[in-house]
Protein backbone atom coordinates (compact mmCIF):
# COMPACT_ATOMS: atom_id res chain seq x y z
CA UNK A 1 0.00 0.00 0.00
CA UNK A 2 0.92 3.68 -0.16
CA UNK A 3 1.48 3.57 3.76
CA UNK A 4 4.14 0.95 3.09
CA UNK A 5 5.80 2.18 -0.03
CA UNK A 6 4.82 5.18 -0.88
CA UNK A 7 4.04 6.41 -4.30
CA UNK A 8 5.49 3.20 -5.80
CA UNK A 9 2.20 1.43 -5.42
CA UNK A 10 0.66 3.85 -7.57
CA UNK A 11 3.05 2.35 -10.08
CA UNK A 12 3.11 -0.82 -9.18
CA UNK A 13 -0.79 -0.87 -9.37
CA UNK A 14 -0.68 0.48 -12.78
CA UNK A 15 2.01 -1.89 -13.88
CA UNK A 16 -0.30 -4.79 -13.02
CA UNK A 17 -2.93 -3.18 -14.63
CA UNK A 18 -0.75 -2.90 -18.19
CA UNK A 19 0.52 -6.30 -18.03
CA UNK A 20 -4.03 -7.32 -17.32
CA UNK A 21 -4.79 -5.61 -20.47
CA UNK A 22 -2.35 -6.84 -22.53
CA UNK A 23 -3.02 -10.53 -21.73
CA UNK A 24 -7.05 -9.68 -22.09
CA UNK A 25 -6.56 -8.34 -25.17
CA UNK A 26 -4.37 -11.03 -26.62
CA UNK A 27 -6.41 -14.06 -24.92
CA UNK A 28 -9.78 -12.36 -26.70
CA UNK A 29 -8.60 -11.78 -30.23
CA UNK A 30 -7.18 -14.90 -30.29
CA UNK A 31 -10.47 -16.66 -28.71
CA UNK A 32 -12.21 -15.40 -31.02
CA UNK A 33 -10.24 -16.27 -34.49
CA UNK A 34 -10.40 -19.74 -32.90
CA UNK A 35 -13.85 -20.49 -31.93
CA UNK A 36 -14.83 -19.04 -35.69
CA UNK A 37 -12.26 -20.82 -37.62
CA UNK A 38 -14.06 -24.40 -35.37
CA UNK A 39 -17.49 -23.04 -36.32
CA UNK A 40 -19.73 -24.47 -38.87
CA UNK A 41 -20.25 -21.26 -41.39
CA UNK A 42 -23.94 -20.87 -40.84
CA UNK A 43 -23.25 -21.06 -36.95
CA UNK A 44 -20.29 -18.60 -36.84
CA UNK A 45 -22.17 -15.58 -35.63
CA UNK A 46 -23.41 -17.59 -32.64
CA UNK A 47 -20.31 -19.34 -31.88
CA UNK A 48 -18.01 -16.72 -32.13
CA UNK A 49 -20.70 -14.48 -29.57
CA UNK A 50 -20.36 -17.34 -26.92
CA UNK A 51 -16.62 -15.71 -26.58
CA UNK A 52 -18.41 -12.07 -26.05
CA UNK A 53 -20.75 -14.35 -23.88
CA UNK A 54 -17.99 -15.98 -21.40
CA UNK A 55 -16.46 -12.30 -21.24
CA UNK A 56 -19.21 -11.13 -19.37
CA UNK A 57 -19.85 -14.03 -17.57
CA UNK A 58 -16.34 -13.04 -16.28
CA UNK A 59 -17.36 -9.51 -15.50
CA UNK A 60 -20.93 -10.67 -13.90
CA UNK A 61 -18.78 -12.69 -11.68
CA UNK A 62 -16.05 -10.31 -10.85
CA UNK A 63 -18.62 -7.49 -10.25
CA UNK A 64 -21.06 -9.98 -7.94
CA UNK A 65 -17.86 -11.10 -6.04
CA UNK A 66 -17.34 -7.31 -5.53
CA UNK A 67 -21.14 -6.83 -4.55
CA UNK A 68 -21.23 -9.56 -1.97
CA UNK A 69 -17.31 -8.06 -0.36
CA UNK A 70 -18.86 -4.78 0.10
CA UNK A 71 -22.14 -6.01 1.47
CA UNK A 72 -20.80 -8.21 3.99
CA UNK A 73 -17.36 -6.90 4.85
CA UNK A 74 -17.36 -3.89 7.25
CA UNK A 75 -15.12 -0.75 5.48
CA UNK A 76 -12.46 -1.48 7.95
CA UNK A 77 -12.37 -5.08 6.93
CA UNK A 78 -13.00 -4.62 3.22
CA UNK A 79 -9.78 -2.29 2.77
CA UNK A 80 -7.63 -4.64 5.35
CA UNK A 81 -8.04 -7.84 3.64
CA UNK A 82 -11.29 -8.12 1.82
CA UNK A 83 -10.07 -6.38 -1.50
CA UNK A 84 -8.21 -9.45 -1.52
CA UNK A 85 -11.08 -12.04 -2.17
CA UNK A 86 -11.72 -11.71 -5.82
CA UNK A 87 -7.92 -11.45 -6.60
CA UNK A 88 -7.86 -14.97 -5.04
CA UNK A 89 -10.75 -16.13 -6.28
CA UNK A 90 -9.35 -14.60 -10.16
CA UNK A 91 -6.32 -16.85 -9.25
CA UNK A 92 -7.93 -19.78 -8.84
CA UNK A 93 -10.02 -19.39 -12.11
CA UNK A 94 -6.91 -18.50 -14.02
CA UNK A 95 -5.31 -21.85 -12.73
CA UNK A 96 -8.26 -24.03 -14.49
CA UNK A 97 -8.31 -21.88 -17.88
CA UNK A 98 -4.28 -23.12 -17.69
CA UNK A 99 -5.08 -26.54 -17.72
CA UNK A 100 -8.37 -26.34 -20.34
CA UNK A 101 -5.74 -24.75 -22.84
CA UNK A 102 -3.15 -27.22 -22.06
CA UNK A 103 -5.29 -29.90 -23.77
CA UNK A 104 -6.79 -27.64 -27.10
CA UNK A 105 -5.39 -28.37 -30.59
CA UNK A 106 -4.94 -25.94 -33.36
CA UNK A 107 -7.92 -24.77 -35.07
CA UNK A 108 -8.61 -26.78 -38.19
CA UNK A 109 -8.10 -23.63 -40.41
CA UNK A 110 -4.21 -23.00 -39.10
CA UNK A 111 -3.96 -26.86 -39.44
CA UNK A 112 -4.30 -26.07 -43.09
CA UNK A 113 -2.33 -23.26 -43.49
CA UNK A 114 0.41 -25.28 -41.69
CA UNK A 115 -0.14 -28.41 -44.66
CA UNK A 116 -0.45 -26.01 -47.43
CA UNK A 117 2.81 -23.87 -46.16
CA UNK A 118 0.28 -20.73 -46.58
CA UNK A 119 1.24 -19.61 -43.03
CA UNK A 120 2.84 -15.93 -43.08
CA UNK A 121 6.52 -15.73 -42.10
CA UNK A 122 5.82 -12.08 -40.98
CA UNK A 123 2.56 -11.99 -40.57
CA UNK A 124 2.47 -8.47 -39.42
CA UNK A 125 3.88 -7.30 -42.52
CA UNK A 126 1.66 -9.22 -44.68
CA UNK A 127 -1.20 -7.84 -42.59
CA UNK A 128 -0.04 -4.41 -43.16
CA UNK A 129 0.81 -5.04 -46.49
CA UNK A 130 -2.83 -7.17 -47.90
CA UNK A 131 -5.21 -6.37 -45.74
CA UNK A 132 -5.38 -2.70 -44.71
CA UNK A 133 -9.06 -2.36 -45.44
CA UNK A 134 -10.11 -4.99 -43.21
CA UNK A 135 -7.98 -3.30 -40.19
CA UNK A 136 -9.73 -0.06 -40.86
CA UNK A 137 -13.40 -2.05 -40.58
CA UNK A 138 -12.14 -3.81 -37.83
CA UNK A 139 -10.91 -0.87 -36.12
CA UNK A 140 -14.56 0.90 -36.64
CA UNK A 141 -16.38 -1.76 -35.20
CA UNK A 142 -14.15 -2.36 -32.39
CA UNK A 143 -14.80 1.40 -31.74
CA UNK A 144 -17.79 1.19 -31.65
CA UNK A 145 -17.74 -2.14 -29.64
CA UNK A 146 -15.43 -0.96 -27.16
CA UNK A 147 -17.04 2.82 -26.04
CA UNK A 148 -20.61 1.18 -25.72
CA UNK A 149 -18.95 -1.62 -23.59
CA UNK A 150 -16.53 -0.09 -21.56
CA UNK A 151 -18.79 3.59 -21.25
CA UNK A 152 -22.24 1.97 -21.35
CA UNK A 153 -21.33 -0.82 -19.11
CA UNK A 154 -18.28 -0.11 -16.99
CA UNK A 155 -18.21 2.84 -16.21
CA UNK A 156 -22.07 2.75 -15.09
CA UNK A 157 -21.60 2.14 -11.61
CA UNK A 158 -18.84 5.02 -11.10
CA UNK A 159 -21.04 7.25 -12.70
CA UNK A 160 -24.43 6.08 -10.64
CA UNK A 161 -22.16 7.18 -7.55
CA UNK A 162 -20.54 9.77 -8.90
CA UNK A 163 -24.23 11.64 -9.79
CA UNK A 164 -25.35 10.70 -6.68
CA UNK A 165 -27.81 8.54 -7.76
CA UNK A 166 -27.05 5.56 -5.51
CA UNK A 167 -24.37 3.85 -3.05
CA UNK A 168 -21.56 2.16 -4.11
CA UNK A 169 -23.45 -1.19 -3.01
CA UNK A 170 -26.77 -0.55 -5.06
CA UNK A 171 -24.76 0.37 -8.17
CA UNK A 172 -22.79 -3.17 -8.08
CA UNK A 173 -25.87 -5.21 -7.90
CA UNK A 174 -27.88 -3.01 -10.67
CA UNK A 175 -24.42 -3.74 -12.66
CA UNK A 176 -24.82 -7.27 -12.03
CA UNK A 177 -28.79 -7.37 -13.04
CA UNK A 178 -27.28 -5.21 -16.61
CA UNK A 179 -24.89 -7.88 -16.96
CA UNK A 180 -27.18 -10.93 -16.67
CA UNK A 181 -29.11 -8.91 -19.78
CA UNK A 182 -25.89 -9.19 -21.64
CA UNK A 183 -25.64 -12.75 -21.09
CA UNK A 184 -28.64 -13.09 -22.36
CA UNK A 185 -28.79 -10.54 -25.10
CA UNK A 186 -25.02 -11.81 -26.82
CA UNK A 187 -26.03 -15.08 -28.06
CA UNK A 188 -29.53 -14.10 -29.54
CA UNK A 189 -27.55 -10.93 -31.46
CA UNK A 190 -25.26 -14.02 -33.10
CA UNK A 191 -28.02 -15.85 -33.72
CA UNK A 192 -29.69 -12.82 -35.71
CA UNK A 193 -26.93 -12.14 -37.31
CA UNK A 194 -26.41 -15.62 -38.86
CA UNK A 195 -29.89 -15.19 -40.24
CA UNK A 196 -30.25 -12.04 -41.92
CA UNK A 197 -26.09 -10.71 -42.00
CA UNK A 198 -23.47 -8.78 -39.84
CA UNK A 199 -24.20 -5.37 -41.80
CA UNK A 200 -27.90 -5.06 -41.03
CA UNK A 201 -27.60 -5.84 -37.12
CA UNK A 202 -24.64 -3.95 -37.04
CA UNK A 203 -26.05 -0.48 -38.61
CA UNK A 204 -29.50 -0.92 -36.70
CA UNK A 205 -27.35 -1.23 -33.16
CA UNK A 206 -25.12 1.75 -34.68
CA UNK A 207 -28.24 3.77 -34.88
CA UNK A 208 -29.26 2.54 -31.50
CA UNK A 209 -26.21 3.59 -29.92
CA UNK A 210 -26.13 6.76 -31.61
CA UNK A 211 -29.94 7.91 -29.93
CA UNK A 212 -30.40 5.77 -27.17
CA UNK A 213 -27.36 6.75 -24.82
CA UNK A 214 -27.63 10.46 -23.82
CA UNK A 215 -31.05 10.10 -23.10
CA UNK A 216 -30.40 6.82 -21.13
CA UNK A 217 -27.64 8.58 -18.62
CA UNK A 218 -29.87 11.78 -18.08
CA UNK A 219 -32.87 9.14 -17.16
CA UNK A 220 -30.52 7.21 -14.67
CA UNK A 221 -28.98 10.48 -13.16
CA UNK A 222 -31.73 12.14 -12.75
CA UNK A 223 -34.76 8.89 -11.83
CA UNK A 224 -35.64 6.80 -9.54
CA UNK A 225 -33.72 3.42 -8.84
CA UNK A 226 -36.40 2.09 -11.18
CA UNK A 227 -35.14 4.51 -13.99
CA UNK A 228 -31.85 3.89 -13.68
CA UNK A 229 -31.69 0.24 -13.87
CA UNK A 230 -33.80 0.51 -16.98
CA UNK A 231 -31.11 2.46 -18.19
CA UNK A 232 -28.75 0.25 -17.50
CA UNK A 233 -30.14 -2.80 -18.51
CA UNK A 234 -31.43 -0.46 -22.16
CA UNK A 235 -27.30 0.62 -22.52
CA UNK A 236 -26.35 -2.99 -21.94
CA UNK A 237 -27.86 -4.38 -24.41
CA UNK A 238 -26.63 -2.25 -27.17
CA UNK A 239 -23.30 -3.40 -25.51
CA UNK A 240 -23.94 -6.98 -26.06
CA UNK A 241 -25.26 -6.89 -29.11
CA UNK A 242 -22.12 -4.81 -30.65
CA UNK A 243 -19.82 -7.20 -28.85
CA UNK A 244 -21.37 -10.27 -29.92
CA UNK A 245 -22.24 -9.34 -33.78
CA UNK A 246 -18.76 -7.31 -33.84
CA UNK A 247 -16.54 -10.50 -32.62
CA UNK A 248 -17.69 -12.27 -35.68
CA UNK A 249 -17.78 -9.10 -38.27
CA UNK A 250 -14.56 -7.99 -36.99
CA UNK A 251 -12.95 -11.76 -38.04
CA UNK A 252 -14.25 -12.66 -41.21
CA UNK A 253 -12.40 -9.17 -42.51
CA UNK A 254 -9.70 -11.50 -43.12
CA UNK A 255 -8.62 -14.86 -44.29
CA UNK A 256 -6.80 -17.11 -42.12
CA UNK A 257 -3.64 -16.19 -42.79
CA UNK A 258 -4.11 -12.34 -41.63
CA UNK A 259 -6.81 -13.12 -38.54
CA UNK A 260 -5.29 -13.24 -36.00
CA UNK A 261 -2.62 -10.19 -37.14
CA UNK A 262 -5.57 -8.55 -38.25
CA UNK A 263 -7.50 -8.85 -35.20
CA UNK A 264 -4.95 -7.40 -33.19
CA UNK A 265 -3.83 -4.69 -34.96
CA UNK A 266 -7.75 -3.19 -35.48
CA UNK A 267 -9.74 -4.55 -32.73
CA UNK A 268 -6.95 -4.06 -30.39
CA UNK A 269 -6.41 -0.75 -30.70
CA UNK A 270 -9.20 0.20 -31.10
CA UNK A 271 -10.44 -1.10 -27.32
CA UNK A 272 -6.99 0.46 -26.18
CA UNK A 273 -7.82 4.20 -27.64
CA UNK A 274 -11.68 3.70 -26.92
CA UNK A 275 -12.29 1.25 -24.08
CA UNK A 276 -9.41 1.59 -21.13
CA UNK A 277 -9.38 5.78 -21.90
CA UNK A 278 -12.84 6.56 -22.19
CA UNK A 279 -14.54 6.05 -18.97
CA UNK A 280 -11.69 8.40 -17.65
CA UNK A 281 -12.53 11.17 -19.85
CA UNK A 282 -16.11 10.47 -19.76
CA UNK A 283 -15.66 10.91 -15.97
CA UNK A 284 -13.31 14.26 -16.15
CA UNK A 285 -15.38 15.96 -18.18
CA UNK A 286 -18.55 15.44 -15.94
CA UNK A 287 -16.20 17.07 -12.97
CA UNK A 288 -15.71 20.02 -15.21
CA UNK A 289 -18.80 20.87 -16.83
CA UNK A 290 -20.99 19.22 -14.22
CA UNK A 291 -22.40 17.40 -17.49
CA UNK A 292 -24.60 13.93 -16.74
CA UNK A 293 -25.40 13.55 -20.67
CA UNK A 294 -21.42 13.73 -21.66
CA UNK A 295 -20.85 9.63 -21.19
CA UNK A 296 -23.51 9.16 -23.52
CA UNK A 297 -22.34 11.77 -26.26
CA UNK A 298 -19.85 10.10 -26.44
CA UNK A 299 -21.11 7.05 -27.65
CA UNK A 300 -23.46 8.57 -30.07
CA UNK A 301 -19.86 10.84 -31.28
CA UNK A 302 -18.32 7.18 -32.11
CA UNK A 303 -21.51 5.82 -33.46
CA UNK A 304 -22.37 8.30 -36.05
CA UNK A 305 -18.09 8.38 -37.10
CA UNK A 306 -18.47 4.02 -37.59
CA UNK A 307 -22.39 4.15 -39.26
CA UNK A 308 -20.60 5.17 -42.61
CA UNK A 309 -18.17 2.88 -42.77
CA UNK A 310 -20.51 0.03 -41.64
CA UNK A 311 -22.72 1.15 -44.79
CA UNK A 312 -20.43 1.07 -47.23
CA UNK A 313 -18.71 -2.58 -45.51
CA UNK A 314 -19.70 -5.57 -47.52
CA UNK A 315 -21.66 -8.17 -45.99
CA UNK A 316 -19.27 -10.57 -44.42
CA UNK A 317 -21.71 -13.53 -43.25
CA UNK A 318 -21.22 -16.86 -45.22
CA UNK A 319 -22.73 -17.34 -48.99
CA UNK A 320 -22.77 -12.92 -48.75
CA UNK A 321 -20.12 -10.23 -50.24
CA UNK A 322 -16.49 -10.59 -48.88
CA UNK A 323 -17.49 -13.74 -47.60
CA UNK A 324 -17.57 -15.64 -50.54
CA UNK A 325 -13.69 -16.13 -50.77
CA UNK A 326 -13.42 -17.21 -47.00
Amino acid sequence: TQAQIGPLAGWLLLALRCVMGFAVGGEYTGVVAYLLEGARPERRGLVASSASAASEIGALLAVGVSAACVHSLSEVALDGWGWRIPFFIGAALAGVVWLARATMQESPDFQRQVAEGTVPRRPLRHALAHHRVGIIRGFAISALGSITYYVGITYVPAFLTTTGTMDEGLSLWLATIAALAVILVTPLTGILSDRIGRKPVLIVLAILAAVLPTTLFILMANGSTLQALLGAVSLACVAGGVSAVGAVATAEQFPGEARLTGLALGATGATAVFGGFAPWVAQRIIDVTGSAMTPGVMIAVVALCVLPILMLAPETAPGRGLAASR
